[in-house]
């Protein structure tokens, strides 16, 4: 029964297709169909994320970046091919004492600008086709992942040179270190950029030197240490003493702010003092020179009174003098005899000789 069925069903498609009667054979249409599903699905790419399409047309030589993921449309016939390129980051490695892959090749190695040697166990470089540039990547290097090839020359080289630059004193400075990867990583972009190739980052390790110099280097960074150390506890120790100065003139400030205001007030004191001393002084010389002034003049006045009284008396005197000379002896005689009334004179012969040679008159009684 199912037998049955399913031949009659192929008969049903089989007249379906050959068609009845005077109508046209469908085959045609089926092949045609086919033939254009074929070609639709041949002249379609898929692009996925981190791919970039590099169409190029046969005839006239064009090339179109395509950058966008999706579905890529070419015409059929070999009017156009469509490549694709990988730009997802890919990582470059120098490690290892042989090449493995275009990716991971013999380690690097330099001779520094001292004539020693190092080496670097693993230089990790990270870079990428440049999407907007897979043009010139496929034209340069090639299909697919032959871009990889550009990147042992250029590293090993433009790395060996920048960082033979350095000697081995300051290759192991960090500072200088990053400036050197810095170098060479702008050089290998220049150089790269040219064939689509971009480099992100350049990881470097430490440098491997001989055992010996190794243990040197060791030595120093001891030493270095030490002397961190050292530069530590002289920096506390400069800290402790400008805090010490600090309190110090901190303590001496306030002594000399406290006897300066004690200064201060000692000197407005005195001032103060001198000026009530200025005051009383000048008082005490006011009222002494007025009272030596007043003092002055009374005896001024009293010495011209006097003098006027003397000088009364003087010519009075004179005049008298004048008048007593004038007058006869008997007159003169009673006068002396009125001034020595009362007066008894005695006369006392000193030697034995007649002729006395002193005279000495006595007031016995008071007389005037």
């Amino acid at each position: 029964m199912a037998n049955a069925s399913a031949a009659q069903t192929k008969k049903r498609i089989f007249d379906f297709l050959k068609g009845t009667g005077e109508e046209p054979s469908r085959f045609w249409l089926a092949g045609a169909a086919l033939v254009v599903v074929i070609l639709a699905f041949r002249s379609c790419a898929s692009l996925d994320a981190g791919q970039v399409a590099v169409r190029i047309n046969n005839i006239s030589g064009a090339m179109d970046v395509i950058t966008q993921p999706g579905l890529v449309v070419k015409l059929p016939f070999g009017i156009h091919d469509v490549y694709i390129l990988d730009v997802t980051p890919q990582t470059f490695h120098m490690r290892g004492k042989v090449d493995k892959s275009a990716l991971e090749v013999q380690e690097l190695d330099v001779r520094a600008s001292d004539g020693s040697s190092f080496a670097f166990n693993d230089t990790t470089i990270l870079f990428r086709a440049i999407p907007g540039h897979a043009d010139q990547t496929l034209r340069d290097s090639g299909l697919e992942h032959a871009y990889y090839e550009w990147m042992q020359p250029y590293a090993r080289s433009i790395m060996r040179d920048e960082f033979g630059r350095e000697s081995t004193l300051s290759v192991s400075n960090p500072t200088t270190f990053a400036q050197a990867e810095e170098r060479a990583k702008t050089r290998l972009n220049k150089q790269l950029n040219e064939h689509g190739i971009a480099i992100t980052s350049i990881v470097t390790p430490r440098p491997r030197f001989s055992q010996e110099y190794e243990n040197l280097i060791e030595s120093r960074n001891q030493t270095e240490n030490q002397l961190a150390v050292i530069d530590s506890e002289i920096q506390r120790a400069k800290t402790e003493r400008d805090r010490k100065l600090s309190e110090v003139e901190r303590d001496q400030n306030k002594i000399i702010q406290t006897k300066h205001a004690e200064l201060e007030s000692q000197l407005a004191t005195a001032l103060t003092v001198q000026t009530q001393t200025h005051r009383e002084v000048d008082t005490y010389k006011i009222d002494k020179v007025a009272a030596g002034q007043a003092s002055r003049s009374g005896s001024v006045g009293r010495a011209e009174q006097l003098k006027g009284q003397l000088d009364a008396e003087y010519l009075t005197k004179k005049a008298q003098i004048e008048a007593f000379r004038n007058q006869p002896v008997e007159r003169v005689m009673e006068r002396l005899g009125d001034r020595l009334k009362g007066v008894t004179i005695e006369i006392q012969p000193v030697r034995t000789d007649g002729t006395p040679q002193r005279v000495q008159l006595e007031n016995v009684r008071g007389g005037k």
